[in-house]
């Protein structure tokens, strides 16, 4: 008996899977295969059948047998949903997550002659030494007006968005409509650190940004990192509208005035890459669920480590509303999940996509 593989169908509620089996049985000689020490030629002799819920395909081999593939199907499953009101244990304990060791980080006074010491995991947010390399990933915009412009780094350690992930991000924003002519996207980058994610999105075509970090040192970095790539509304800017926040990011999605946010702002896209051994992802979630910076149809990205779990296809919110899983993406280590916050229709390719929050 041979055994193929096991396929999946999805559905928005559940799904089954359907396995496929080898069934031998006498017919008529083609093909190569090899069984009990004979060399078999195989050929598929018919194509496959539909008859309701089963499908049969003949194979023959040289020695008088073949072999019949059908196909049965399993129980049905329930997809798993994020519980309304009650955010998952998971989310609720910090988060330790493996990093890869980075050896370009460590400061050149530290190198020994005739070697180096071994590679240091950083903490992400502290100073790091003038002397080490002042641009690690060689950040750069990757599309739309600004793209090939290289991007400064702040002195901290950081963990940008891998480039590869920000390209495919930004290929799901476009596709969603966002970057269209005549829309007019407005932006808010939370966690900024050299501001690349926002960035990116002025490039593409975003009308304003309003970039967010806790570090006096990553917001001057942004606001050169502005004028660099010719965004913003001074001399030899696009016109964008650009806006800087030095604040703690939970006090920003839940106050917004108190940081100068004006009170009827709200945003189309909101981009949450936090470092992720410092905050907490179940308060993070319920402040932006809440924040009245929401409105229908904004886009909420949340970047976080596969140590952390699955994130659930659903945020609820205190006045009753939702937020609905659309993308849920594993890079590496690193997922990108995405949500629509009460959604209308208006973004046509935004569909809830549940059979992604079942695993990483």
């Amino acid at each position: 008996m041979l055994t193929c593989l096991l396929l999946q169908k999805i559905g928005s509620s559940n799904y089954g899977a359907s396995a496929y089996s080898f069934v031998p049985h006498t017919s008529a000689v083609t093909g190569v295969g090899q069984q009990a020490g004979a060399r078999f030629r195989w050929q598929r002799s018919s194509s496959l059948l539909e008859n309701g819920d089963n499908a049969t395909g003949r194979y023959s081999c040289r020695n008088g047998d073949s072999m019949t593939m059908k196909k049965r199907l399993t129980r049905q499953q329930q997809i798993p949903v994020g519980s309304d009101g009650e955010m998952p244990q998971n989310l609720k304990r910090k988060v330790v997550a493996k990093r890869n060791l980075r050896g370009d980080v460590i400061p050149k006074k530290a190198r020994q002659k005739g070697g180096t010491l071994p590679p240091k995991l950083r903490p992400q947010g502290q100073s790091r030494q003038v002397s080490s390399s002042n641009n690690p990933s060689n950040l750069k915009i990757l599309g739309g007006s600004a793209r090939g412009r290289h991007l400064s780094s702040p002195d901290v350690f950081l963990r940008p968005m891998m480039g590869k992930v920000r390209e495919a991000v930004y290929s799901t924003f476009t596709s969603f409509g966002l970057y269209d002519e005549g829309v007019y996207t407005r932006h808010l980058d939370i966690f900024s650190g050299s501001g690349s994610v926002g960035l990116e999105s002025l490039s593409r075509g975003a009308g304003e940004c309003t970039f967010v970090d806790l570090s006096r040192n990553c917001c001057d970095t942004i606001e050169t990192n502005v004028v660099k790539c010719d965004f913003g509304e001074g001399e030899g800017g696009n016109g964008s509208k650009t806006r800087v926040i030095c604040a703690d990011a939970l006090e920003v999605l839940r106050n917004p005035v108190s940081v100068g946010i004006p009170s009827t702002q709200v945003y189309d896209i909101i981009t949450l890459c936090p470092p992720y051994e410092e905050i907490t992802y179940a308060d993070l979630l319920h402040s932006v669920s809440n924040s009245p910076l929401l409105t229908e149809d904004t886009i909420v990205l949340v970047e976080y480590p596969t140590e952390l779990g699955c994130l659930p296809h659903v945020l609820s919110r205190d006045d009753g509303g939702k937020l609905i899983g659309v993308r849920n993406r594993r890079y590496g280590r690193t997922v990108i999940a995405m949500y629509i916050v009460n959604p209308t229709g208006r973004l046509e390719m935004a569909n809830s996509r549940p059979e992604e929050f079942i695993s990483l």
